[in-house]
């Protein structure tokens, strides 16, 4: 009977050390990921920007050169921009997990897929229109006449019959009180 109990002690203590040792691993990728920055640049070159590995926007720069597009255009490239720089986030986490706790781990791979379904591959761009030379075609919506006011509602009808042409509303110049 004691080599039973020497034998459960062992197990034991081996459970023990492969928890420790895994709680270690994953303190180890945790501080890793949590220390990871990701920096990206527009196509253009006119935003750079970094974000921390949550995917929040921690630094953002917009060039000189910007100040001669449309805002809807500079906004469009800050978020497109942005989400390239996010969706590189499942990639730098899958590295972090392959050497501190690998790949093949069943917590690693759901925090993988999460992070994929969260900050997924932004969808393709067509390149920028270059500075300057842009061309367009019909009514741009900043000089598209304001569209047509609908005509008034007409009046309700009147509940009073109409008057004859020998009636008068007129009192004389006396007040109809009196």
């Amino acid at each position: 009977m004691p080599e039973d109990i020497g034998a459960s002690e062992r197990m034991l203590s081996q459970w023990q050390q492969s928890i420790e040792h895994k709680a270690e691993r994953y303190q180890e990728m945790a501080a890793r990921v949590q220390g990871m920055t990701i920096s990206e640049t527009s196509r253009d070159g006119t935003v750079r920007l970094t974000i921390g590995s949550n995917g929040i926007l921690t630094h953002l720069e917009i060039a000189e050169s910007a100040r001669d597009r449309r805002m809807a255009e500079v906004s469009a490239e800050v978020m497109r921009t942005l989400q390239r720089a996010q969706s590189r986030i499942p990639e730098l986490l899958q590295q972090a997990m392959a050497e501190t706790i690998g790949t093949q781990d069943e917590t690693a791979n759901v925090l993988f897929n999460e992070a994929k379904r969260t900050f997924p591959t932004p969808p393709h761009e067509e390149p920028a229109p270059p500075l300057g030379r842009e061309m367009r075609f019909g009514i741009d919506e900043d000089d598209a006449p304001p569209p047509a006011l609908p005509a008034p509602p007409s009046p309700p009808p009147s509940r009073r019959p109409p008057r004859g042409q020998d009636e008068d509303d007129d009192f004389g110049g006396q007040s109809f009180l009196s």
